[in-house]
Formats: C-alpha cells, structure tokens, sequence
C-alpha cells in the first residue's frame, strides 16, 4: 500500500514521504490515526503543502537559530490569558507547549514548532511567571520567562 505520511513515524519517515507499507499496517494504524493518506495525484499537491508549512517552521541552520533567539529574547513581554483559573491561582486546566507557541507568535515572536519547547515541567498549571527554554539548535538555545494570567 503507498501512503504519503501527514507527521513523522519513527523508522517510517518524515511528513510528505512517500512510503511503501503492509496493507494491515496501513490501514489499521497509520491512516485511522491521521498519520498518513492514501497516495493519490491530488494528494501530491497537499504534500507540497505540507513540504512548505514544515520549512516554514524549520530553523535553517546556526546563523538563522541565532536571528530567532534574539528575536525571541527580545520580546519585551509574553503573556497568556488563561479563562479558569481558581482563587489560589491554581488552573483548571493547563498550558501546553502548543499554547506558549501560539503566545509567542501573538507578541510579535517568530513561528515556532511545538516540540522545540520545554516548558519547567510537562504542563504549567499555576499562574505567574515561569522560565521557558526553546530549542533552536543543538547549539542555540532561547531563554525568556511567560507570565499568566487569569483572565
């Protein structure tokens, strides 16, 4: 079966890769779970698509790390309104990596990737302000706190 992967497999390949699989593994795991499509000629066009929003997030070597860093430390101030949050300042829910993304982009900061960013534990859960590392590059790393608030 040939399948066009949507995300990365690990031992498969990258998004847009053009794969060869088992039937069975192809269609009970990797299709019902949106991690490829069938390959078809309208579905090469979405790869492309695909192709460009994956380089538009990809660091582009230690010069282009270092022109992110700085564009990211030099955010004056990157917060995040949260809607639940109880009296103690305590979240109902929590704030992912995907959320701090999206805060930087709203302060003016560049277009991250998600799996770039460490957060001090695997979710923030109080309000307040907390130290946020994003790894640019093996060699590169930005450094900037993220304030929440209740709102």
């Amino acid at each position: 079966m040939k399948l066009i992967l949507t995300a990365a497999v690990d031992n498969l390949g990258a998004p847009g890769d053009t794969v060869e699989v088992k039937d069975g593994y192809g269609r009970n795991f990797l299709l019902p779970r949106g991690l490829a499509i069938v390959a078809t000629r309208g579905a090469q066009k979405q790869v492309e698509g695909i192709r460009r929003a994956q380089e538009a997030r990809a660091v582009r070597g230690l010069e282009h790390a270092n022109e992110l860093k700085q564009a990211i430390e030099g955010l004056e101030s990157v917060s995040l309104s949260v809607k639940s949050a109880g009296d103690s300042g305590k979240l109902f829910g929590s704030v992912t990596a995907a959320d701090v993304a999206g805060a930087i982009k709203a302060a003016g900061g560049p277009v991250l990737d998600k799996r770039n960013i460490e957060l001090p534990k695997a979710h923030i859960k109080s309000t307040g302000k907390h130290a946020i590392v994003v790894n640019l590059h093996p060699d590169v790393v930005a450094k900037f706190h993220l304030d929440v608030v209740a709102s």
